[in-house]
C-alpha cells in the first residue's frame, strides 16, 4: 500500500504501546478511510435533500454529480443515511 498523503491526529499511550504497534494502527487506520472514502461507498450511504424544491435524490448518478461541485446551491444538503 502507498504511503498515507494525510494529516490525522491519533493518541496513543506511549507507554503502554511499542512503536512498532502504533505504526501497524495507523496503517490499518488509513486502508479503513480509503476503503470508506470511495465515491461507490459515498453514494451509497448519502441522499441530497433539496429544500427549494421540497425533494430527496438518491440516484447515483445525481449523488457523484453533487459530490464533485465544487459550490453547491444554498439550502441544498448531503444527509447521511444512517
Amino acid at each position: 500500500m502507498k504511503q498515507p498523503n494525510r494529516e490525522l491526529l491519533v493518541l496513543f499511550n506511549e507507554t503502554i504501546m511499542p512503536p512498532k504497534a502504533i505504526e501497524y494502527e495507523v496503517e490499518q487506520l488509513h486502508a479503513l478511510l480509503c476503503t470508506v472514502e470511495r465515491v461507490n461507498n459515498l453514494v451509497a450511504a448519502h441522499e441530497i435533500i433539496n429544500i427549494n424544491k421540497y425533494r430527496v435524490i438518491n440516484k447515483p448518478l445525481a449523488l457523484r454529480t453533487f459530490l464533485r461541485q465544487k459550490q453547491t446551491k444554498p439550502f441544498v444538503f448531503l444527509n447521511c443515511k444512517n
